[in-house]
């Protein structure tokens, strides 16, 4: 059962409206009109469903503008508002995310009066963990406490050659339901802002070296697609962060709408949480898979646009007894011929609360067997901070059931 969540009210600006929205809390009995139960997700009729409803409420000189929630777009019309030039944006960007600065008085190319007016009317939000584990292989998890005191986790995980990737979260909780997952037992809280997604790129590489980001955190990135696709464009801006697409990977449980208009709307390596070939067992383990089953999230992946050298690539999480047997092989062949795709092979990380086991090493290494004899790419992933509370979720959870 989807549990019934409490949301209080927020203003939040938004860009796209140009305009600070009212949110509310809204039950609806109707799984016609769903937000948080994405496109009939989980159709039961006598669920109620909770929703943000959108209401304007007018500019107020009063509340302060985040900068960091707006694109680099967003911060040139900003900015215009306020009679200033276009290369101010990049200016002041520069300062937010390349220098690290959050106090407008350090912003010295820009003039005092200017500098004043910022500060009258907007701020520059800055994350600091509440919680790190360190691992004995390197990985370090982060939990970030949020100011409607929520949390949320990021994950720096070291890879070959010295680099480092970081795994961030898009939404506080999920409204997946994945079975295999953690933060699906959450369900889902409220969307990050743009900012408190940035916000965690910040925090970190303030103190490491980030090489490379993906958006496999808590959350379904694209259950919350405005704020992520404003959070990728800081990500790129060469006056933000300057990540190059080929840098940062989105990755997706399979809401195959939006997956189109994410297509549409700017580029990203695409990753496919996929974990089953049949629309029996995905049910089960993922139940966005009763609205869009197998074949239509298999014909998005084929249209995805893809550079000359570039591939999807599908997550398969091998869970022992369920999902890692040849026959399994055999199926992922047939489902992905035609489709520029790659296969990371993912051992399910146990935790307290699953009856799931990790597959055992021999089914693993005939799993990956098959899909390279057949010219598949496939990868196998090894589990890292296995020592500490690496899964998603788990940190959050085992810290919020102390309190």
């Amino acid at each position: 059962m989807l549990r019934k969540r409490l949301l209080s009210k927020s203003l939040i600006f938004s860009p796209a409206w140009n305009s600070f929205k009212i949110f509310s809390e809204e039950k609806l009995e109707s799984p016609e009109a769903l937000r948080y139960n994405p496109k009939g997700l989980f159709p039961e009729p006598e669920l109620f469903f909770t929703r943000l409803a959108l209401k304007r409420k007018p500019m107020s000189t009063t509340v302060k503008i985040d900068l960091k929630d707006l694109s680099p777009d967003a911060l040139i019309e900003f900015l215009a508002g306020m009679g200033k030039e276009t290369f101010r944006a990049g200016q002041m960007m520069r300062w937010i995310y390349q220098r690290g600065v959050s106090d407008f008085a350090a912003m010295t190319d820009l003039a005092k009066t200017f500098r004043d007016e910022l500060g009258q009317r907007c701020y520059i939000s800055s994350f600091s963990p509440e919680a790190v584990e360190v691992s004995f292989d390197g990985t370090r998890k982060f939990l970030f406490r949020l100011d409607d005191g929520k949390s949320i986790e990021t994950v720096l995980i070291p890879m070959e050659g010295g680099r480092n990737t970081l795994c961030i979260s898009t939404q506080v909780g999920c409204a997946m339901q994945c079975s295999f997952c953690l933060t699906g037992t959450f369900g889902l809280e409220r969307d990050l802002s743009a900012a408190e997604i940035v916000n965690q790129v910040c925090a970190v590489r303030a103190q490491h070296a980030v090489d490379n980001i993906v958006l496999m955190g808590m959350g379904e990135p694209l259950h919350n697609l405005d704020n992520v696709v404003a959070a990728l464009q800081i990500l790129y801006a060469p006056t933000g962060f300057d990540y190059g697409p080929r840098k940062v990977t989105l990755s997706t449980a399979g809401l195959v709408p939006e997956l189109y208009e994410l297509g549409r709307r700017i580029k990203v390596n695409l990753a496919v949480s996929l974990n089953a070939t049949t629309d029996e067992v995905r049910n089960q383990l993922m139940p966005v898979n009763r609205r869009y089953p197998l074949k239509e999230l298999i014909e998005a992946c084929r249209e995805f646009p893809l550079a000359p050298r570039q591939r999807v690539t599908f997550e398969y999480i091998l869970i022992r007894d369920v999902n890692d047997s040849q026959a399994d092989a055999r199926r992922l062949v047939k489902l992905l011929h035609g489709i520029k795709a790659k296969v990371n092979l993912i051992p399910f990380n146990e935790h307290a609360g699953s009856g799931f086991r990790q597959p055992t090493e021999a089914a693993m290494r005939s799993f990956q067997t098959y899909l390279l004899e057949r010219q598949i790419v496939a990868v196998r992933r090894a589990g890292k901070g296995q020592d500490i509370s690496a899964a998603c979720g788990q940190l959050k959870g085992r810290l919020e059931d102390k309190q």
